[in-house]
């Protein structure tokens, strides 16, 4: 969709001293910034189209025209939009090869809470479909592009949720966003502590499910086909014994090699899939 800018002036800007600039490189690098102003930055076209489907709402839009000579993207009523010089863009961007196009963003527009989660999954009945949905857990992982890999696999693989327990990076860190390409936007995600999520996972009969080495099983002679929680922790130490004490069953991914364990996003991947395999097969059996 073409870049409506009939109802907009279009300023430009090509000092990198101006106001405006300094904003975006703050709140691309200050977490407590964004909570503050209740803003963050997204960068390239896919993910800003992402960001508005799912109801958020661009408080300003920058492009440089030598990069992008013709944005492609909707625009939030009121927006302000500025033509940026390429050193001025290249200053604000947060990593290169984004499209030449970024806008600043107002705060969350979603109730990332376990109760919103249940209206969403379960009408807040407790009691949802007949398969069960299949849940990502992510335990304090401290890598904001692990985090928004482990997202876009949850798009990807089509995960009814995540839940992200005790994080230890905001969801609009702005290399999240980047390496979810806006799944970040597009996936139901509630942030709450690992004992919240562990309590409201008991009480909806998911079965929850550890990735670990230790007492573990082989994840493809595991039942992932009824409501399911596939957790995962940290890069550095793993999961907390909360989680390996409350699970129903333990599972590891073999490891032929002189490798004791995958990156965590890639063994979210492994085991999502395989759950996404093992739920189609049993539908189909039906």
């Amino acid at each position: 969709m073409p870049l409506r800018i009939m109802n907009n002036s279009i300023e430009t800007i090509t000092s990198l001293q101006n106001p405006k600039v300094k904003e975006v490189t703050a709140l691309q690098s200050s977490s407590s910034l964004r909570r503050e102003k209740g803003l963050f930055v997204v960068e390239g076209r896919r993910e800003m189209e992402r960001c508005m489907e799912s109801g958020f709402a661009l408080r300003s839009l920058f492009y440089c025209p030598s990069v992008c000579p013709q944005p492609q993207v909707p625009l939030s009523e009121g927006a302000r939009v500025f033509e940026v010089s390429a050193a001025v863009y290249g200053k604000m961007a947060y990593r290169g090869g984004t499209e030449g196009i970024l806008a600043v963003v107002r705060g969350d527009v979603r109730d990332r809470s376990l109760e919103a989660l249940d209206r969403i999954l379960y009408g807040g009945s407790g009691t949802g479909d007949s398969t069960g949905p299949l849940i990502a857990v992510v335990e304090s992982v401290e890598k904001p592009g692990n985090l928004g890999a482990m997202l876009r696999t949850a798009d990807g693989a089509g995960v009814s949720a995540v839940i992200i327990c005790d994080p230890h990076t905001d969801l609009y860190n702005p290399n999240l966003i980047r390496s979810s390409l806006g799944g970040v936007f597009t996936r139901n995600i509630a942030v709450c502590t690992s004992s919240e999520a562990i309590a409201w996972l008991k009480s909806r009969e998911v079965r929850i499910i550890t990735a670990q080495l230790q007492d573990s099983e082989l994840y493809y002679d595991t039942d992932m086909t009824g409501g399911t929680a596939l957790v995962f922790g940290t890069e550095s130490t793993g999961l907390s014994d909360a989680w390996r004490q409350a699970a129903d069953a333990h599972v590891r991914i073999p490891m032929l090699g002189a490798i004791d364990s995958l990156n965590v996003s890639v063994s979210m991947a492994v085991l999502c899939y395989e759950a996404l395999r093992q739920r189609k097969i049993s539908h189909h059996a039906k």
